[in-house]
């Protein structure tokens, strides 16, 4: 699999130029500690030049050991974060924290806050969050950017990034586009399957592959039928990507899928003893293990040029070539 951004085709489903009034967008921060004092800072500034009301959680720079402060502030701040009112409430930045919090958090009110219109939104670690939302109340939230990373880059914030927030800011955004990559080597090109299909109404679910295969056997991984499967993740050999999601594997959980969605899978460090073991292989192996399609290039992960998806939503998928299209429609 290409680690390069991948060109978004057939469309990414993000429009730019969408006028809209201010909206109201609470930052804080439930897994690792902000490091990068200087990109919170910049991340802040953007999203108020963009005219937002931007609320800082009291506890959002908190440092304990690694942690944007200890437990219990942690889940104080996920609890002022769901009784902002606010639009968004985007979590500053991923790291780890979040899953040995889960007990703690009160998911009802998230999804009250949910209901209300809020937009849970956040990338990485907030995976465990996510989950957890959805096994506990089937409320809808959004993989999507993070405060630092990807507002409060040095240079400036992606197109296709800023464009799919803004639509959900406007609730323009209703699907997403993108070209399957080519496949690089001729035992890959050779072993890919030719897909041409459509599902519908399938619920979509997922996001960092480490963070999701550690909630197996936990009140907190969804137990979703017939769905549809996105994973991407960062700093992972593909040994240790396969060896995730053998554990997904084993426990059912691919098997009880539509179809499985391979994001960006950045910063891999291959060694002279793999011998041409790489995430080809990887890609390879998964579809021999699983009688459902297993498409990569999703535009979403640990990179710059990043989509919004609902998880929870109900999406249709369709294939045709190396065209791949997932669609939501409008979301209240």
């Amino acid at each position: 699999m290409s680690h390069d951004h991948p060109a978004p085709g057939p469309s990414p489903g993000c429009a730019c130029g969408h006028q809209h009034g201010p909206r109201h967008i609470y930052i804080y921060s439930p897994s690792s500690a902000v490091r990068d004092k200087a990109a919170f800072r910049r991340g802040v500034k953007r999203l108020q030049a963009l005219g937002h009301e931007v609320e800082v959680d009291r506890d959002a720079l908190a440092v304990h050991t690694r942690f944007a402060g200890d437990d219990a502030t942690r889940i104080a701040a996920i609890a002022r974060a769901a009784a902002s009112g606010a639009d968004v409430a985007l979590i500053s930045r991923g790291g780890y924290g979040l899953t040995r919090i889960l007990p703690g958090v009160d998911f009802q009110a998230m999804a009250r806050a949910i209901e209300g219109g809020m937009h849970f939104v956040g990338i990485s670690d907030f995976t465990a969050l996510q989950c957890a939302v959805l096994a506990q109340s089937g409320a809808i939230t959004w993989a999507g950017p993070a405060l630092c990373p990807d507002f409060g880059v040095a240079g400036e914030p992606d197109d296709i990034m800023q464009a799919c927030f803004d639509d959900l800011l406007t609730g323009h955004g209703e699907g997403t586009g993108w070209r399957l990559p080519y496949p690089r080597s001729r035992v890959a090109r050779e072993s890919t399957p030719d897909y041409d299909f459509e599902l519908h109404d399938a619920p979509l679910w997922g996001g960092n592959l480490a963070v999701l295969a550690s909630l197996v056997g936990t009140p907190w991984l969804p137990q979703v039928e017939g769905g549809v499967l996105f994973l991407e993740d960062v700093n992972e050999h593909p040994y240790r990507i396969e060896r995730l999601l053998t554990q997904l594997l084993y426990a059912g959980v691919l098997a009880r899928q539509k179809a499985v969605l391979l994001g960006q899978f950045t910063g891999i460090r291959l060694a002279a003893h793999d011998k041409g073991f790489g995430m080809d292989s990887v890609v390879q192996w998964l579809r021999s293990q699983i009688a459902v399609p297993v498409l990569t290039g999703l535009p979403y992960g640990h990179v710059e040029t990043k989509v919004l998806l609902p998880v929870g939503a109900k999406v249709d998928l369709a294939v045709q070539g190396r065209d791949a299209m997932l669609v939501w429609g409008h979301l209240d």
